[in-house]
Formats: structure tokens, sequence, C-alpha cells
């Protein structure tokens, strides 16, 4: 749920404000990646439903990954528009 809250609130605010949402959605994802694997490793869950999660979840962080570098590399346009290398 808190990742879904951080990227439905990153997706209404501006680019210089999704940051900080945006790389929550991602810490949260890669704590969902550990306790997967947890349960998994615990017998928790099968191989076969381990596998299917794991891929959307690893499918996920790609797009959050994607999605964060594509601001930063805005926010470092933007910075170097304002303060130009003389």
């Amino acid at each position: 749920m808190e990742i879904m809250g951080a990227v439905a609130i990153a997706g209404f605010l501006s680019r210089e404000e999704k940051q900080p949402w945006v790389r929550l959605a991602i810490r949260k994802t890669d704590t969902l990646k550990v306790l997967l694997m947890v349960l998994w490793e615990t017998k928790s869950l099968d191989d076969k439903k381990y596998i299917t999660l794991s891929l959307k979840i690893e499918e996920f962080g790609r797009m959050l990954g994607g999605w964060n570098g594509q601001i930063a590399k805005y926010l470092e346009e933007k910075k170097n528009k304002q303060n130009p290398v003389r």
C-alpha cells in the first residue's frame, strides 16, 4: 500500500517534487523483495509463486528506477541551465 501511495503522490506532483516520492517507492519495493525472499527461504512460499512474484516486482523496480533516472536527468539539466559553466 505504501508503494502505491508514494507512486500516486508522485504522479500528481511537479517534476521538481517527484523524486523523494519515487525514491520512497524504490526503497519500499526493495524491502518487499527482501521480505519475499525471506518467505521463500523459510519455505513459506513455494518456488512457483516466488518466481512469479519476484519477476513482477523486479519489473516494477526497473520501471521505478527508470522514472527516477528521468527525473534526475531533468533536474541536472535544469541545474546546468541555471548555473552554466563558464
